[in-house]
């Protein structure tokens, strides 16, 4: 595609946007870390590599055994009828990677005439049920169901190559996504290209395997999502479910049709059906039934169709017309679509700013939406687009997105809502939401009021040159918020300073959004301090180095054996040389930070400047663990001083504050539980739910 006028603006934009951040963060960060983040923002990262599928080597034999779980968690029940070497390469398949879930393998032999029996009946563990009567599919699967003892029913055909990991990826949206009722595995063709991601329903009850040929890392096919029906070749259903809607419907045997009006069934009982692409399975398409419709068993495919489309002919009413290909806005037709933009793909283990925007991705989810996430920089971001897609969210990546002009000309109009993440990615994308998607509401997300903390950052600095690139941030940012139909904030005093900024807008606040965790230790089995946050963020770097420069020296003198735990990635080097003080570990960024939230005594927020909420106070509160702040800290997040917190804002206050209730299990115990039901008030996804679906999920769809 040629290149358009639009896209020349929007790469200006960028352009000078960006020239004008890295002024900005060299006085601000240094030219090492400027330069480091320049790199990574030009840098790009290609899409991540599949892994080569497994096949088992050599001709088709029998396991010695296949696990068996005596109270298992998952029943695989698989029909065979004759194919004795397909049955067998799945079985091999199925014993080379034992799932983490505990289950058995139920082989339902359709009353094969070939050494079926033989071989099966000598695998330790597998159990092998025998049909006299060939019945078709749908008998050997209701069979095969009726003895099974797990909570969940999984169906797999025997022309199968499950792969590893596959049943316990089958199997997760049961627990992570509420009303989950059918779930569908990712199918491939033995070349790796997709056979199916999820089907797709027509009005006339015509059936299409969405992805078909496609690649299996295209944007559109690797996110969970919902489908209009998934193929009975690799599918999971709990058990009482199942038995509930009287399992396959023997109106449509011998076979075919039957997982599609299973899925419209399990839907009408008001249960989800899912598309699980983490869930990959080989299947040798048509090696039992062959592919020929108008001959054998395939024949009975057109059949059914029309026994189908009689018999849920007011829910097909809704769907849409054969002659239109599927494509991402006809397959989640009856969601709100709310498209997510921010400068970079979401990393909530890094900082509170991403972990907010994931959580109001899963609630959005979890209110019956359909979102997007485009990163401006059009990355795969590994694991944390990984994270996104197992989420339910379509997470787009080049080379699938292309340029921004030509992928929202394509996506715009499916949007009911656009939010824009930053005032300066709001700068660039603005002017072509509004054109390419202009029915679409247009939320402007500050994250925080970044004019405001610069304001901060140039006064306790001194620093005139600061002051006007605060005071230019302040018309940039003005300006989106005027330009926008809504703008969110995270608290209540930036939503005061825009009514005196900005009276015209519209503003919600959307504050930080957190899960109560267990509350850890108690306080005779905690020790040491903790701060936690990223060091790409000025304040952060201040605030430390003030503490362990000013304050931490007065605390050693009272607690000599106390150490201070400086947590939170993209480490500078003056953040770094503070380990050369006694008692301060520097340990960048930690994987897992549960140990630290459970296990130190008090957390620390002494911020000189900045602005929002911290999530470095919610994350620590959510844990149980109390926090001594600044007042700058705790603004906007309805704490009191001595009830949820401790406040010192000069380092003798500071210090007294950190060794009074270090020393104060009474007081410790108070604030712990205070502050976590200060999170549970007003930064819960609970407290959250109603803005979300006000902001969001309201107004004709």
């Amino acid at each position: 595609m040629s290149w358009s006028l639009a896209d020349a603006r929007f790469l200006l934009q960028r352009a000078s946007g960006l020239s004008r951040r890295g002024l900005l963060s060299l006085r601000t960060r240094g030219w090492r870390t400027t330069w480091e983040r320049l790199i990574a923002q030009l840098g790009v990262l290609p899409p991540r590599l599949r892994e080569p599928l497994w096949f088992p080597e050599g001709e088709p034999t029998a396991p010695a055994a296949i696990f068996s779980d005596p109270a298992p968690r998952a029943s695989i029940v698989i029909p065979v009828f004759g194919q004795l070497a397909h049955t067998l390469r799945c079985l091999q398949a199925l014993a080379a990677h034992p799932p983490h879930a505990g289950c058995e393998v139920i082989v339902v032999d359709d009353g094969s005439a070939d050494d079926t029996q033989q071989a099966l009946a000598a695998i330790a563990g597998l159990r092998y049920l025998r049909r006299e009567e060939n019945g078709g599919f749908i008998a050997a699967c209701n069979d095969g169901a009726g003895i099974a003892r797990g909570e969940y029913l999984v169906f797999l055909n025997n022309d199968t190559i499950p792969q590893p990991g596959w049943l316990d990826a089958l199997l997760a949206p049961f627990a992570s996504q509420p009303d989950t009722g059918l779930v569908g595995a990712q199918l491939r063709y033995p070349d790796g290209r997709l056979q199916e991601a999820g089907g797709v329903v027509f009005s006339d009850g015509n059936a299409w395997n969405y992805g078909r040929y496609g690649n299996p890392d295209d944007c559109r096919f690797a996110s969970l999502r919902d489908a209009d029906y998934v193929s009975g070749a690799a599918i999971a259903i709990p058990r009482e479910l199942f038995r509930s809607l009287g399992g396959f419907d023997a109106h449509y045997a011998p076979a075919y049709y039957e997982d599609t009006d299973l899925a419209f069934r399990v839907r009408a009982s008001g249960r989800r059906v899912l598309y699980q692409p983490d869930a990959v399975v080989v299947h040798e398409e048509g090696a039992t039934s062959g592919t020929d419709v108008a001959s054998g068993i395939k024949a009975y495919q057109t059949r059914n169709r029309e026994r189908f489309a009689q018999r849920h002919a007011q829910a097909l009413a809704a769907f849409g017309d054969a002659s239109v290909a599927p494509s991402p806005a006809s397959v989640h037709r009856t969601r709100r679509q709310i498209l997510i933009i921010d400068a970079l793909t979401p990393t909530p283990d890094h900082d509170s700013g991403s972990l907010r925007l994931v959580n109001l991705m899963r609630l959005l989810i979890h209110q019956g939406a359909h979102v997007v996430f485009l990163p401006a920089k059009r990355t795969h971001a590994d694991e944390h687009t990984h994270t996104l897609q197992k989420l339910g969210v379509e997470a787009w990546y080049a080379p699938y997105a292309g340029r921004a002009t030509a992928w929202l000309r394509e996506h715009g109009p499916r949007f009911d809502t656009v939010m824009i993440c930053r005032h300066y990615v709001a700068r660039e994308f603005l002017p072509l939401v509004r054109r390419h998607a202009p029915q679409a509401q247009v939320v402007f997300d500050t994250i925080d009021l970044h004019y405001l903390r610069e304001q901060r950052g140039a006064a306790l600095a001194g620093d005139g040159a600061l002051a006007r690139a605060a005071a230019r941030t302040r018309a940039l940012e003005l300006d989106i918020i005027a330009r926008s139909d809504l703008t969110l904030v995270v608290s209540e005093a930036e939503r005061a300073l825009l009514a005196q900024d900005a009276p015209q807008a519209r503003v919600e606040v959307l504050s930080n959004l957190h899960q109560l965790a267990d509350d850890g230790s108690p306080y005779a089995q905690r020790q040491d301090l903790v701060f936690v946050g990223g060091f790409r963020h000025p304040p952060n770097v201040d605030a430390v180095r003030w503490f362990v420069e000013e304050v931490f020296p007065l605390i050693r003198a009272g607690e000599p054996g106390m150490r201070f735990h400086c947590i939170g990635g993209h480490v500078p080097a003056v953040v770094q040389a503070l380990a050369a003080h006694d008692g301060v570990l520097v340990h960048g960024h930690v994987p897992d930070i549960g140990p630290y939230m459970r296990g130190c005594r008090i957390a620390l927020a002494p911020l000189r400047y900045g602005a929002g909420v911290k999530g470095k106070i919610n994350l620590s509160m959510a844990h149980g663990q109390p926090v001594v702040a600044t007042s700058v800290a705790v603004e906007g997040m309805h704490l009191r001083d001595g009830h949820d917190v401790l406040v010192g804002d000069d380092a003798e206050a500071f210090a007294a504050a950190v060794l009074r209730l270090y020393r104060d299990e009474s007081l410790w115990q108070s604030l712990a539980t205070h502050g976590r039901e200060n999170v549970q008030r007003h930064f819960s996804m609970e407290a959250a739910a109603e803005t979300v679906r006000r902001v969001f999920l309201t107004g004709a769809r």
